[in-house]
């Protein structure tokens, strides 16, 4: 059998990267995908992945992305929508500019759903595929609480969005699921998060890798411990 192939968005640092090295231990050809292209190639060299320059707000990013993968693997397997911004930190909702809000949705919920819409059609026709959605315990209504009203609203749409896709793709082979990585030491989770980069990855490998009888359309962090909506 052909090696089974990832592709991480926002994978040339932090949670993305620890992902996308632990998928190349098990196994998988990576494409580390990214907006710095020289980024992307020094993490995919250090992993022996393959590099992709990706910004997943430009549809003309993806519609080459999926014809890169088309034409070098003929296969995609797992799609991890790790790409995200924080754009509101310390803001009061009261207060947050739209724009942030806007420039929010674009990364962290239509990035996404436009990389599930462009390769979800590949999925299907081969039987098999694992979309992960990074979410946040943020955008959880269960734990909504003051401020970062632009990022917990983008995660709580990417939530729906898992949902919904998932419903859609009952039966095809194509699971679906949102995972919340915990508070993590990156350039986004700060220096005092308790989690480092790879302990915050094995909610995404868990659910890259889920096998047939996994489940979809759910809401989990670590390796398999569901989340309040």
């Amino acid at each position: 059998m052909k090696p089974r192939v990832a592709l991480v968005t926002g994978a040339n640092r932090g949670i993305g990267f620890a992902a996308a090295r632990r998928l190349a231990g098990l196994g998988y050809r990576v494409v580390v995908a990214g907006r710095d292209p020289e980024a992307a190639a020094r993490a995919a060299a250090e992993i022996g992945g393959v590099p992709l320059l990706l910004d997943v707000t430009r549809e003309a990013d993806v519609e080459r992305a999926v014809a890169f993968v088309g034409a070098e693997f003929g296969r995609l397997d797992a799609l991890i929508n790790n790409a995200g911004v924080l754009l509101d930190r310390e803001t009061p909702g009261l207060t947050v500019d739209l724009e942030a809000l806007r420039a929010t949705f674009e990364v962290n919920v239509y990035g996404a759903l436009r990389m599930a819409q462009a390769f979800a059609p590949l999925m299907v026709r081969q039987g098999y595929g694992r979309i992960v959605n990074v979410s946040s315990i943020m955008g959880s209504l269960a734990h909504a609480g003051p401020g970062y009203l632009a990022y917990r609203s983008s995660k709580a749409a990417l939530n729906m969005v898992t949902r919904v896709l998932a419903a859609e793709l009952k039966g095809t082979g194509v699971l679906v699921n949102a995972v919340h990585p915990g508070w993590v030491r990156t350039r986004m989770g700060g220096p005092e998060a308790p989690l480092s980069p790879e302990e915050g990855a094995r909610a995404l490998v868990w659910a890259a890798t889920l096998p047939d009888d996994g489940p979809t359309g759910g809401f989990f962090e670590g390796e398999g411990k569901p989340l309040p909506w």
